[in-house]
């Protein structure tokens, strides 16, 4: 569903989506891509992707295998392979990644920590703010 050069391809494969108006509380599991535009708090986790929109707000630790953040995370995330933080990503808490790519105007208020299968985690402590441009840390 995600890679770099394209995203988002297509939010009409996506297995759940949580509309702006919904809010859900509780552990969310799934197989599937998730979409999240509203608000959804306890724990969010899935083999496949996730896509967070801009006016998205999630209070809840995120795993996944892609993930494209564009609201509110307020908890750790753990991502198997791409991250990608728009202008307007607000992250709260430590990150785990294998790729990542960051826009202008994301803020990230945690620890971050690169995941590479053959060698240990290279952790970064880093805080990153409006005037930072930033782009596929590794």
């Amino acid at each position: 569903m995600f890679n770099k050069d394209n995203k988002l391809e297509r939010l009409k494969d996506a297995e759940t989506i949580i509309g702006a108006s919904i809010k859900v509380k509780g552990n969310f599991h799934g197989q599937g891509d998730i979409i999240i535009e509203g608000s959804l708090e306890g724990s969010l986790k899935t083999n496949a992707n996730i896509y967070i929109g801009e006016k998205a707000k999630v209070i809840a630790n995120v795993e996944s295998k892609d993930l494209i953040v564009n609201g509110e995370i307020r908890g750790n995330v753990k991502i198997k392979n791409y991250l990608s933080l728009g202008s307007t990503a607000r992250i709260f808490g430590d990150v785990q990644y294998s790729e990542i790519s960051v826009a202008k105007g994301a803020v990230i208020n945690g620890q971050l920590a690169s995941i590479n299968d053959d060698k240990k985690s290279e952790n970064k402590k880093v805080e990153l703010s409006d005037s930072d441009n930033v782009e596929n840390i590794k």
